[in-house]
């Protein structure tokens, strides 16, 4: 029996020693670390600026009025071919939204801007041979916008709703080469509802090596479409078609505009604590 227990007993101690040899052999592995996560949930606001241009298609229609040269038809009757006309110029811009993050690569907002600026040009005319200067004082949106991440501080999106704008009236005066220059007739402001569809990007100035945490930078594409008016025309004060001022023409000109811009702005996320790394 003696001899059984001192067998193992010696087994046991060799049993032990490779284990604990073992045990040294095999190397630390550490626990994997969760990949960054963003959280894109919460307000934000942003400012910036941009360039645009806008078009519209426009005619001459009459407006039924008898004036100093009669009646040119029945009201809505073409008075001239169809034209297009075109703007450009520079604007500001403001807003606030809120986004949704989903899951870890889809977002879903809702935001509302503002655009204040100088994107002007002409509109003309061509029954009369007159132009005037046309001006987009301001425009107005709300939306929603769905995006992808396309990293943890990098969003990529598309973007539609509503659209509102204000416009400038004008006052016209000859086309002519040695025409008149004073003003011959006016239009008068006017706002137009339409809506808009775009895309941009936004990310995180950390990809720029800027510590800022919570401020983002994105850059945005929106193109607008308007509903049509039709614009009557008056006669300005010294004309020398004979008109009365104040007193219609006769005809109105019809503007529907399109408007494409481009803007960047500073966007600040009041809610950004990301990325968030998990903890063991």
């Amino acid at each position: 029996m003696k001899k059984i227990l001192l067998a193992l007993t010696a087994v046991a101690a060799m049993t032990g020693s490779a284990s604990a040899a073992d045990l040294g052999a095999r190397p630390y592995v550490k626990a994997p670390m969760a990949a960054p996560v963003a959280n894109w949930t919460g307000f934000y606001i942003f400012g910036g600026g941009g360039g645009g241009l806008w078009n519209a298609d426009s005619n001459v229609n009459s407006t039924g009025v008898v004036g100093p040269f009669g009646a040119f038809g029945p009201a809505g009757t073409a008075l001239t071919r169809d034209q297009r006309l075109g703007g450009s110029g520079w604007f500001g811009t403001v807003g606030i939204g809120y986004d949704w993050q989903v899951n870890p690569t889809w977002v879903i907002g809702a935001f509302a801007d503002g655009q204040f600026g100088d994107i002007r040009g002409s509109l003309s005319d061509p029954f009369f041979g007159t132009e005037g200067r046309e001006k987009l004082r301001t425009s107005y949106a709300a939306g929603a916008r769905l995006g992808y991440l396309v990293a943890p501080n990098v969003l990529s999106y598309v973007n539609a709703g509503y659209s509102g704008s204000e416009w400038s009236g004008t006052t016209q005066s000859s086309i002519f080469t040695g025409g008149a220059t004073v003003g011959q007739t006016t239009t008068a402001s006017f706002r137009r509802d339409g809506w808009f569809i775009g895309g941009g990007v936004e990310n995180n100035l950390n990809i720029f090596g800027i510590s800022a945490p919570g401020w983002f930078m994105k850059t945005e594409y929106r193109s607008t479409f308007y509903n049509r008016i039709s614009l009557p025309t008056t006669f300005a004060a010294g004309n020398t078609f004979g008109g009365a001022p104040g007193a219609l023409t006769g005809d109105a000109v019809t503007f529907k505009p399109w408007t494409q811009t481009i803007s960047t702005s500073l966007v600040y996320r009041f809610n950004w604590a990301g990325p968030v790394v998990a903890k063991y």
